[in-house]
């Protein structure tokens, strides 16, 4: 039963016998009926044929005046007659259509191709004649020309219609099948001279190779340098002819390296590429890099890739001149190409050419002033600027130009706009280097009148310190502070020196100076420094008092722990009662002890103060510290009253007004909220972690249970053991 589906081909492999297009078409013409095909003709006798041949002609000659100008029909005309083997016939009709259109290469092919067939060589040769002078820019009537005396051996009648055909000034393949004529037939003079013949009506760099690379494959070395030379001289100095020349020179310099002489080579290679512009000249580049690869030392072959890159940086400085990026590379590899001159011990002339280009890269590159006066522009701009003053003054040693460089970058910023500290800071070291202290103050000074900044303030400071000029440094300060009171690590910096310094009567008015700022930045930092300050003195008292009042001010969390803590540990003694103890030889200094009560009673100060603020997180933080404090110092009650304050994580469900979903909120407990808040939940939650305790195992007491007796019986309290536990509520 058929499903109307189609078969399945089981056999996909292809047939044995393959069936072209071509042999269908074959058996269709073998196979055609024969009322369809053309009756064929039989010639019996002379007279016969003369009626079949009169019959065509009238044909033809009918269809040709019908159509006169289509060469087509009497291309057949003639064809079939000199089928016929009448050739004078045949004749007479190609010279009747060359009546009619005389340039008809096609027409001038068939006439000589019906000649040669019918054995008519001087016709032909008169035809080709007639057909060159005629149309002498067809090289294909010149080709079977000549190919036709070549063929009959009559080479100096070829040698004849190729000076012929030169006259006309042809393209580059008749000069080459000249050659090719003369070659065939060992006359390598002549094709010499053929060579220098076409050099002079085309002189391009391509047929100048050709003829040096002709001379060397006969064995005329002295004649190949001798072309190569006067390809050179030709194209002498000439920015655009030069840049032809460049076949020339590549073509020359692989000819010495075959012939062995390596210093040809090298020369050649290194004349070119000094008379041709390093951004056109890439590929000579890659020539001379792959022979000194092959031929020459370390020193020649880094030379090469230096001015490869070179080539390569220039290229991309031509697209953007402004890519600094790029400028910095460029200024580095001068600089490591002078650096390798050194080393190998160049003369002085050589040195200071490799030292002339590295400031060409770089008056080249601080030419590039960014177009705006925006400091986001200028900043890779002016470490140009820096990077050449640094190389004066430390590789040549030419002190004058190093300052003039930093004087023209400092007068070309703007620093009504913007300004840079780092010039100017770079600009006075140089001057203190130099010797010239009043110059590099003087420098700093002007810095600071015209553009302040915080980064000019520190390196200034930071110079009169390490010049040990303390008075200054204090009066940098003083300057400092005027120009940013709010600067809490500038203070810092100021009560550090008078530290150093030993007067700590300045250290603890500047410290009180700089809290009683109405405005800081970061005043955590400044009331840190100054309680460190007095805990490393030794003086309990007056850091207590200044916790105290940093307390009155922030109540912070970290505030209270650092507060505990500091009494809870030991401290050294004051620094006068050291100055009294002091011994010849010095021992480590003594520590007093901390008062834990004193650090519990502040870290129970801190929890209620938190607790009234109802911040819950950063009780939990408090007790955390608390914890490990009373594991520290602390007896094992303590730490249970510690851990019995810890909340516990509750989750409760509520309903949102706008959505009407109901949302999980995950909320802290302490015990001691509860129970003041709601004594009903407290008391429920108390048997609710009681219940749970009791089933998972960990006995009748545990959980806010614990923390609720805890509390009974000290006042306050929760379970640290249940911090992580969940309490599920509505």
């Amino acid at each position: 039963m058929q499903d109307g589906r189609a078969p399945r081909i089981k056999n996909r492999a292809p047939a044995a016998i393959q069936v072209t297009a071509e042999q269908l078409l074959r058996d269709a013409q073998e196979r055609q009926e024969s009322q369809f095909r053309a009756p064929k003709q039989r010639v019996e006798d002379f007279e016969e044929l003369h009626e079949y041949r009169g019959r065509k002609r009238e044909e033809f000659e009918k269809r040709i005046r019908q159509t006169r100008g289509s060469i087509k029909e009497w291309l057949q005309y003639a064809n079939w007659e000199a089928s016929q083997g009448e050739f004078a016939r045949s004749r007479s009709v190609f010279e009747r259509a060359l009546d009619v259109d005389p340039r008809s290469v096609q027409l001038w092919l068939n006439y000589t191709e019906m000649e040669l067939k019918g054995r008519n060589v001087q016709h032909a040769r008169n035809l080709f004649d007639r057909a060159v002078t005629l149309l002498p820019r067809i090289d294909q009537l010149w080709y079977k020309y000549v190919y036709l005396e070549e063929l009959l051996q009559n080479i100096p009648g070829a040698r004849q219609v190729f000076e012929r055909w030169m006259q006309w000034e042809p393209d580059d393949k008749a000069w080459q099948a000249y050659i090719k004529l003369e070659q065939r037939y060992n006359e390598l003079d002549r094709a010499s001279a053929i060579y220098e013949r076409w050099v002079a009506i085309r002189p391009e760099p391509r047929v100048w190779v050709k003829w040096g690379k002709f001379e060397e494959e006969r064995g005329k070395l002295d004649k190949a340098r001798e072309v190569f030379q006067t390809a050179l001289e030709f194209f002498g100095d000439d920015e655009e002819q030069i840049e032809k020349a460049q076949a020339v020179f590549s073509a020359f310099a692989k000819m010495e390296t075959r012939l062995k002489e390596h210093e040809r080579a090298r020369v050649i290679y290194q004349f070119a590429l000094s008379r041709i512009p390093r951004s056109k000249s890439a590929a000579l580049y890659a020539a001379y890099t792959k022979f000194e690869k092959q031929h020459g030392t370390r020193s020649t072959l880094e030379s090469t890739v230096l001015g490869k890159r070179r080539i390569q940086y220039e290229d991309e400085l031509a697209q953007d001149g402004r890519n600094y990026d790029v400028w910095f590379d460029y200024a580095r590899l001068e600089e490591g190409a002078l650096q390798d001159l050194r080393e190998e011990g160049v003369t002085a002339d050589e040195e200071e050419k490799a030292i002339g280009r590295v400031r060409e890269v770089y008056e080249r590159a601080v030419g590039q002033v960014p177009p705006g006066q925006e400091k986001r522009h200028w900043r890779r701009y002016i470490f140009l600027w820096l990077y050449y003053a640094l190389f004066e003054e430390t590789e040549t040693k030419d002190f004058d130009r190093a300052r003039q460089i930093y004087q023209t970058a400092v007068n070309l910023v703007p620093h009504k706009r913007f300004t840079f500290a780092k010039l100017w800071i770079m600009f006075a070291r140089f001057e203190v280097r130099r010797l010239d202290l009043p110059a590099a103050r003087k420098i700093l000074g002007a810095a600071i009148g015209m553009c302040p900044k915080e980064a000019l303030f520190k390196g200034y400071i930071q110079l009169e310190f390490d010049l040990r000029e303390f008075d200054r440094v204090r009066k940098l300060y003083e300057k400092y502070l005027e120009f940013d009171p709010t600067n809490s690590p500038a203070w810092i910096k100021y009560a550090e020196l008078e530290t150093q310094l030993e007067d700590f009567q300045r250290t603890r008015a500047i410290f009180e100076l700089g809290v009683s700022q109405p405005q800081l930045s970061m005043p955590e930092l400044l009331w840190k420094a100054y309680i460190d300050f007095e805990i490393e003195e030794g003086e309990r008292e007056k850091a207590r008092a200044l916790f105290e009042r940093l307390i009155a001010l922030s109540g912070h969390v970290k505030v209270w722990i650092a507060y505990a803590s500091f009494e809870g540990e030991a401290i050294p003694v004051p620094r006068a009662e050291r100055e009294e103890e002091e011994e010849e030889e010095e021992e480590e200094v003594k520590m007093v002890e901390g008062d834990v009560d004193l650090a519990r009673s502040i870290f129970q100060r801190g929890y209620n103060d938190l607790k009234g603020k109802g911040l819950k997180s950063e009780r939990v933080a408090l007790l955390e510290v608390w914890k490990a404090f009373e594991e520290k110092h602390g007896t094992s009650s303590d730490l249970e009253k510690v851990q019995g304050m810890f909340p516990i994580v509750s989750r409760k469900r509520r309903v949102d007004s706008e959505s009407g979903q109901v949302i999980e909120d995950w909320d802290m407990v302490f015990a001691d909220d509860e129970r003041e808040s709601n004594p009903a939940t407290f008391k429920l939650l108390q048997m609710a972690h009681a219940w749970k305790a009791q089933k998972a195992g960990n006995g009748p007491l545990s959980g806010f249970t614990a923390a609720s007796k805890a509390t009974t019986q000290e006042g306050e309290g929760d379970d640290a053991s249940d911090v992580a536990s969940s309490h599920d509520g509505d």
